[in-house]
């Protein structure tokens, strides 16, 4: 296997990606010591699909993944190839109401990891994200993800607001994500294409963003927190997305937009 190979780590996202992709796979490593139910069959997986399975001392996989979690197992792979913007613009006619999921500026590689985690969950076709000043696809994500980031596309673009520019100028409605909306997201039209955009951790929507957004709506919170996790808050959007697309599908209608 030929390219640019990077490393994964931990059990779910390793399983994950022999399951999904064994042909990307160019190498696994498990702990000296570790003998259990999860190393025996991941053995007998990597036999019978004919990859290299080598066990090394758990101090080798500290030096080759550094300070993290690896919980004593580690893939060598040839990651998804990233989308480009042209990419993702040139995806969107092949799927019926495309659904992305667009984060303005999470730093939080694990707030990353979970959010791809859900998109995917959700049948997202895309998440978004800035290229600078935003984390990126790296191990920790990955391994947060558990396998999402090698089927859900990430997008890293350069000018977030020209992008959300030319979505809707391929059709795709922007809703944005603020505390303050006036718009219950229950109360909006979240089928169709549609793009749900949320802000960093703290920080929210930048004001350009926030600009670019046909509508904005709100999660309901009833206690004294005064705002919610992106991750979180990106799981229940996306959820509420599904749920209206479900019930749309089983009406045979679809509710119509509203600017709020």
């Amino acid at each position: 296997m030929s390219g640019r190979l990077e490393r994964i780590y931990g059990w779910h996202a390793v399983q994950a990606f022999v399951a999904r992709h064994p042909a990307r796979v160019a190498a696994l490593r498990v702990a000296e010591r570790r003998e259990d139910p999860r190393v025996k069959a991941l053995e007998a997986r990597a036999s019978a699909l004919g990859l290299e399975l080598r066990r090394i001392e758990r101090a080798e996989l500290d030096r080759l993944l550094g300070d993290v979690v690896h919980q004593g197992v580690m893939a060598e792979i040839a990651p998804l190839a990233p989308w480009t913007e042209d990419d993702l613009l040139g995806a969107l006619g092949a799927v019926d109401e495309p659904l992305l999921l667009v984060l303005d500026g999470v730093q939080d590689p694990h707030n990353l990891g979970a959010c791809l985690r859900t998109a995917d969950a959700c049948g997202a076709l895309a998440v978004i994200v800035p290229r600078d000043r935003a984390a990126q696809l790296n191990p920790t994500v990955r391994k947060v993800a558990a396998g999402a980031a090698e089927s859900t596309p990430v997008v890293a673009v350069t000018n977030l607001a020209r992008t959300l520019k030319l979505l809707k100028g391929a059709g795709v409605w922007i809703a944005g994500a603020d505390a303050a909306a006036p718009m219950l997201a229950e109360e909006a039209a979240l089928g169709g294409p549609l793009a749900l955009v949320l802000g960093a951790e703290g920080a929210g929507l930048r004001h350009l963003t926030r600009e670019h957004c046909d509508f904005l709506v709100r999660l309901p919170q009833q206690g004294a927190v005064e705002s919610l996790n992106v991750s979180v808050a990106a799981g229940m959007l996306l959820y509420e997305a599904v749920r209206q697309r479900r019930a749309e599908r089983a009406t045979g209608g679809r509710a119509g937009r509203s600017s709020g």
